[in-house]
């Protein structure tokens, strides 16, 4: 596929519609209406803020390897095809650092403003289409967002932390544990503690 160049960040919209300079919006008169007809893109583009959660995500400018397929048919433009990024977090067990790579896949109708799809859909099942721009942001978006990891893992089989001393279990000898007191003594145990020490006076009068 050709290399489209492409900006390296977002300017602010001029109009009502997709700001045309931004990376993810493609210009559709290079395209055009006739059913059949496909254009194929390659683009390197900055990630967008908040495509994460707390505790993995893509950072925001990290580059974005979006590769896709514009289709012209009968109701509007379909596109295919990945979006290639790489994330950067916490192990959801322990803590430690993670890094890696997520694709994921789109498959999206944009419908044209006078299709049956349009008319007959909501707004929130179908994208529509603005004028001769299609904004792909949102579609990337929404895919890597679902692609996110539940519970990201350093490794399949990391133990996590010790529930008592915070350490990772995996740098712990077999075996670690610490000693527990018998919670019917504990409060007896506290009362020890914060007792005065006493000292008998052995002299008598």
């Amino acid at each position: 596929m050709p290399e489209n160049s492409t900006p390296t960040h977002r300017r602010p919209k001029t109009t009502g519609g997709p700001d045309p300079r931004s990376p993810f919006v493609f210009d559709l008169r290079e395209l055009g209406r006739r059913a059949g007809t496909m254009r194929e893109y390659r683009r390197r583009v900055p990630s967008p803020a908040g495509l994460g959660t707390d505790l993995i995500g893509v950072p925001e400018g990290a580059p974005l390897a979006v590769d896709v397929r514009l289709e012209s048919v009968t109701e509007g433009v379909l596109v295919t095809g990945t979006v290639t990024g790489r994330l950067e977090g916490q192990c959801g067990r322990c803590l430690d650092p993670v890094a890696e790579d997520l694709v994921v896949e789109l498959v999206e109708l944009f419908a044209y403003p006078d299709s049956a799809t349009e008319e007959t859909t909501e707004a929130d099942e179908v994208h529509r289409l603005e004028g001769d721009h299609l904004d792909l942001e949102p579609v990337v978006r929404d895919a890597i967002v679902l692609g996110l990891p539940w519970t990201p893992l350093c490794r399949p089989d990391c133990a996590g932390l010790c529930p008592d001393c915070g350490q990772r279990l995996d740098d712990l000898p077999p075996g670690h544990a610490h000693e527990q007191l018998d919670p019917r003594w504990a409060a007896l145990a506290a009362l020890a503690d914060e007792s005065p020490d006493v000292t008998e006076d052995s002299t008598k009068e």
